[in-house]
């Protein structure tokens, strides 16, 4: 029995779909939800211009569609799998095994783009179980995705040859066009993205990494541990992210470079699709983003853990009263209490206290947080507005109104960290 045979057989959703044994080398597999996608040879020719990595590679398509798609859809679907067959017969002597399944309207009123990974996965997870591969690399990536030429040599290098490794989430910057209006909202999209991440990383959140769905790999035994991928219809990349990073391992791999689509799309209600579909959508665009206040007051809480610790139940209250106004409406004070004796009563140290603590205040209590100051609290400002302002309060000498040079400066923040 392999290292995942009970947990395919009580979690894995569908049986097994590919009939064709794994290289006894094989290292890293990519799954790849492709859904009413047409152009899928772009993506494929991406990854066929990447060097070869030390291991051998499967890369897996998943073609699926819900259960209430159109009949141009599922026509769609059938076109994008003589796609992937063409390409294949004409690139038969790429470097990775190429193969694609097509679940056509399948029975689950969930299905959606989380379960479409989970199918590819699970399938990955499968066959690294038949070679004896807990260590193997499991690879999300998008259609409409395009990859730098050391793609498969920097994850095999960073994660898959790293044994204190377990996860990543893998660098990324999106894709320009030819429609100068589309390329300045994806800017101020990603802007928005990178400007989050360094506003929970000055807070002091241990735990701060990009939840981008086409730009995250995991180790199989990883994957398994976690639970595998979620079902979710939208936002799966961040619940999953999110059970992975406290176990210990995650890392952002920088070294190379994911290049998503910009494309407008309607097909999940958040995310990049849809925010450049909405800014399309309105006569006098602008993207709001998080006041840099709610980063500020984070800060302040995260920087006290050591005294909420070693204080008394007076002090406790005490520091509530202290705590900033956004802050005090989002925990009850009686809520605090209990919660800060609760941390104090399961801990012997500072060490395990801080850990408690941010099992406590997690990336979606922050979420939550940050939604709800900025109902009651703060208002919302402009994304260049707000960059700007962070970039002050970290102590930077770049300033700017200009959008891009603020995206740019903020990439290399990241690349360089």
């Amino acid at each position: 029995m392999g290292f995942a045979s009970d947990w395919l057989e009580k979690r894995a959703v569908f049986p097994e779909f590919i009939n064709e044994a794994p290289h006894a080398n094989t290292g890293i597999i990519v799954i790849v939800p492709a859904y009413n996608e047409l152009g899928i040879e772009v993506m494929l020719d991406s990854l066929l211009l990447c060097d070869k990595p030390q291991c051998e590679v499967d890369v897996i398509i998943v073609v699926n569609a819900p259960s209430d798609a159109c009949a141009e859809i599922i026509s769609n679907n059938e076109d994008c799998v003589k796609n992937i067959e063409g390409w294949k017969k004409r690139n038969h002597d790429c470097f990775f095994r190429l193969f694609s399944f097509n679940i056509q309207k399948p029975d689950f009123r969930d299905w959606g783009v989380g379960l479409a990974r989970k199918t590819g996965m699970d399938e990955a997870v499968r066959r690294f179980n038949q070679i004896g591969r807990p260590d193997g690399v499991i690879v999300n990536l998008d259609a409409d995705c395009l990859v730098a030429k050391n793609y498969f040599v920097s994850i095999n290098n960073e994660l898959l040859i790293n044994s204190q490794r377990s996860a990543c989430s893998i660098y990324f910057e999106h894709q320009k066009g030819n429609d100068d209006r589309l390329d300045e909202f994806i800017t101020w999209y990603e802007l928005h993205l990178r400007f989050f991440l360094q506003g929970i990383k000055f807070a002091g959140f241990p735990f701060a990494f990009h939840t981008v769905g086409s730009s995250i790999a995991v180790k199989a035994i990883s994957y398994i541990k976690a639970g595998g991928m979620n079902r979710r219809q939208a936002g799966e990349d961040f619940y999953f992210i999110q059970k992975l990073v406290p176990a210990g391992g995650y890392f952002a791999l920088n070294t190379t470079v994911v290049y998503p689509s910009a494309r407008v799309s309607s097909r999940v209600p958040f995310g990049t699709g849809a925010t450049i579909s909405r800014l399309n959508a309105e006569k006098s665009p602008e993207l709001l983003s998080y006041n840099v206040q709610a980063f500020i007051d984070l800060h302040y809480l995260f920087s006290s853990i050591e005294s909420f610790f070693t204080s008394d139940d007076h002090e406790i209250e005490s520091g509530y009263s202290r705590l900033p106004d956004g802050l005090r409406s989002f925990i009850d004070i009686d809520d605090w209490k209990e919660k800060i004796a609760e941390l104090k009563g399961n801990t012997s140290g500072l060490q395990s206290f801080r850990k408690r603590f941010f099992g406590w205040f997690n990336m979606f209590k922050i979420v939550k947080y940050l939604n709800l100051v900025h109902q009651n609290t703060f208002n919302k400002v402009n994304i260049t507005k707000s960059a700007g302002e962070l970039l002050k309060v970290l102590g930077s000498n770049f300033q700017s109104d200009d959008p891009e040079k603020l995206l740019t400066f903020y990439r290399a923040l990241e690349k360089n960290s």
